[in-house]
């Protein structure tokens, strides 16, 4: 059982671009099965308009580097958004966020597998490409790269481009 999960994630990693960063979820406060804070996206391959957009506030009170190596910033301990995506063969999904303060990515993917990015977008703006993106949910957090008040961001999800 062990080997099947460790060959997964490998895989889940691998599809992913050198700037995002998959990591094990070493437990914690984040409740990934809490109601999201901006609510619940659902997309098919192919939608439209591409780039969905979602308004949030990004940051929080929990320290996301307690997720491991490459995790940074403040986030809540609900997700922001879920996406409840249904992948095609051929096109990638990209997750990006953008804000005048810096802002971080956290999600965790239908696998269980955990990403985390700070500076792979445009930027001070975090950025993670699913190359081959998994059929299933994603929950989202957007987080801040300092602990603070919340920030007015923009969580970007498209097949086309990042942001």
């Amino acid at each position: 059982m062990k080997l099947t999960r460790m060959i997964a994630a490998i895989g889940a990693a691998l599809a992913l671009s050198a700037c995002a960063t998959a990591v094990p979820y070493n437990g914690g406060a984040l409740d990934y099965n809490a109601r999201p804070n901006y609510g619940t996206v659902t997309l098919s391959s192919g939608y439209q308009p591409d780039p969905h957009i979602v308004a949030l506030l990004a940051g929080g009170t929990i320290d996301a580097s307690g997720l491991g190596a490459g995790c940074r910033g403040s986030i809540t301990s609900a997700p922001d958004v879920r996406l409840v995506y249904s992948a095609s063969t051929i096109l990638p999904l990209i997750i990006s966020a953008d804000s005048q303060s810096d802002t971080t990515l956290v999600i965790n993917a239908p696998d269980g597998s955990w990403y985390c990015d700070d500076d792979g977008g445009d930027g001070l703006n975090p950025s993670i490409r699913f190359s081959s993106p998994q059929t299933g949910r994603y929950e989202i957090w957007v987080g801040t790269y300092s602990s603070g008040a919340a920030q007015p961001a923009r969580l970007y999800i498209s097949e086309l481009t990042s942001q």
